[in-house]
Formats: structure tokens, C-alpha cells, sequence
């Protein structure tokens, strides 16, 4: 396999040629090289020419964050949109997540759907840390926290290190004594010395759920209380307004995510979005300052740059 990527992608030979100096026929050749595609021995990377897109500049001067987009075909159904946009995600998460470093990920659709393209690429001494808790009244978040932070560690062979609380605790009284516990005061210290954070952001209303708005970690209460206090959408399930702000929405006080602000101790927090449902909470995140990459696919970062 090695031997037919080396020919192929670094010294320019045909397939005819590969097939004939391996002794074999030209699709077992196409069959190792996708192979090496697929495990993560060859990995493929399309620059944009010249100065990048134009979309993508306007939105850094104006936001301060860096900008990939994603090319898609329109129309496009939005789970379709979403794979190529965390596709896109993955193989970026997989050019920065080195060798000693930790990563935040706070779990949601996005980051389930980048799960998905993972390709083993494994690291020395690296950290996995939940930044999210997931559990909630019907379910224990093991598929949206525990598992999905698992799973993503182990396309690194790193530590994943868990965080077992609830996505949001009844009473603000309880999660500031929950946060004096030395085992969560571990995590809470990972979280806050992480290098890399990767997350989504979650709309109110959307053809791809948020999962945190589809299964049952807000009441009809919780729902209005947010409606009632303008908020468009979540990052890190921290609640945020159309301009960003998020410090006196009531229930970002029962939350276990970290707010913005902690967020900024992060060197890089990779937000990936996919869909026009999710452009004013990703405005929203970037206004908060929680963000400094976004992988966006073109539709929705025209109409980001629109706004």
C-alpha cells in the first residue's frame, strides 16, 4: 500500500505503471491506494487558489476568525451538506490535534457527523477532554458525551477523560457545590489547559435537530424561558443572544459547558457549522468571541457575510 502511494501521489506514475512495476492488475492498485486513503496513510487537501475565497476574507476581517468554506452543490439535501462539512472538519482536526496536546470537545450533531470521518492517525501523550456534561432526566448522554469522546479518542489513541454530570442541573447552588469535587475539579482543569476545542453550534429550529433542543434536556419551561429571552442558539450549550450576549440568560447558571469567556483560554476553538439554520447562533458565537476557526459551507457563509 505504501509502495503504490509513494509511486502514485509522490512520484507521479500512472496507475498503469504502479500495476505493472507491483506485478498486479490497475483496480487492485485503485483498491490500496482508496485503502490508504481510507486508514489515513494518504491524506488529500484542495487549497483555495490565489488569495482564497472572497467570502471567507470578508467574514475574517469582520469577525476576527479564521474562515474555510466548504464548496457544495446546490440544491442540497442538509444531511448531505453536513457530511461534507464535518468531512472537511475532520481532516483539519486531524492536520492540528498533534503529538501532546488536548483536546475540548463538546459533544452535539456536528461533531457525531465529524466522528464519523476519523481516520486513525495516532499520537504520543495526547488528551481527549469532555467539555460538556450530557446526562439528563430520560437518558444517561453516554451516545452524545461519554461514547462520542471515546470514540474520537481513540482515532488518536489518546486519554479520553470524561465529564460525568448532567448537561444542566436543576439548581444553579448545586453545580457551584459540584464544582468544588475534586474529580470534577480534574476535568474543569483539563478543560481550562486544553490547546484545541472542537464543537457545533445548536439553532432553535432546523431541518438537522440539535440534540440538544431534540432530546429531552429542556422542558416546555426551559423552552420558553428562552424564547422569552431572545436567544437564537447555544455553543457548548452555553445559551447566547442574537449580539452574543449570554451572561444573564437564567439558565446558563445550571449549565456545565464553558461559557465564552472560558472558552477564550483555548488557543484554537474550531467551530464547525453546516446549514442556514445555523448562521445567527454562529454569528451569535463569533460576536462572543468564542470561536477562532470556522469550517462553514458556502450557502450559509454568504448569508453569514449578508448579515
Amino acid at each position: 500500500m505504501h509502495e503504490a502511494a509513494t509511486m502514485y501521489y509522490l512520484q507521479d506514475a500512472t496507475m498503469e505503471t504502479v500495476a505493472r512495476k507491483l506485478g498486479m492488475s490497475r483496480s487492485a492498485v485503485s483498491r490500496l491506494l482508496k485503502a490508504a486513503r481510507e486508514n489515513g496513510m494518504v491524506r488529500v487537501r484542495v487549497q483555495q487558489p490565489g488569495s482564497g475565497n472572497l467570502v471567507a476574507d470578508r467574514l475574517q476581517r469582520t469577525y476576527g476568525a479564521r474562515v474555510h468554506v466548504v464548496p457544495v452543490r446546490t440544491p442540497i439535501a442538509e444531511h448531505v451538506r453536513l457530511d461534507h462539512v464535518a468531512r472537511y472538519g475532520a481532516q483539519l482536526l486531524q492536520e492540528w490535534f498533534t503529538d501532546g496536546m488536548t483536546l475540548g470537545v463538546a459533544w452535539g450533531t456536528t461533531v457525531a457527523a465529524i466522528r464519523q470521518h476519523l481516520r486513525p492517525a495516532p499520537l504520543r501523550e495526547a488528551t481527549v477532554v469532555q467539555l460538556n456534561g450530557a446526562a439528563n432526566t430520560s437518558a444517561s448522554g453516554l451516545a452524545y458525551g461519554t461514547d462520542l469522546v471515546s470514540d474520537i479518542a481513540a482515532a488518536f489513541g489518546a486519554t479520553p477523560e470524561h465529564f460525568p454530570v448532567p448537561a444542566f442541573f436543576d439548581y444553579a447552588e448545586t453545580r457551584d457545590l459540584m464544582w468544588r469535587e475534586r474529580s470534577v475539579r480534574h476535568v474543569l482543569g483539563l478543560q481550562a489547559r486544553a490547546d484545541l476545542a472542537l464543537f457545533g453550534v445548536g439553532a432553535l429550529a432546523g431541518p438537522v435537530s440539535s440534540h440538544v433542543y431534540a432530546s429531552g434536556y429542556l422542558d416546555d419551561d426551559d423552552k420558553a424561558a428562552l424564547q422569552s429571552a431572545g436567544v437564537v442558539g447555544d455553543v457548548c450549550t452555553v445559551f447566547l443572544r442574537r449580539d452574543g450576549s449570554w451572561e444573564d440568560i437564567a439558565i446558563n447558571a445550571r449549565g456545565t459547558g464553558p461559557n465564552p469567556r472560558e472558552l477564550r483560554r483555548i488557543p484554537r476553538r474550531v467551530c464547525v457549522a453546516a446549514g442556514l439554520a445555523k448562521v445567527l447562533p454562529l454569528r451569535a458565537a463569533l460576536l462572543a468571541g468564542a470561536i477562532t476557526d470556522v469550517v462553514i459551507d458556502e450557502p450559509s457563509a454568504r448569508r453569514l457575510a449578508a448579515l
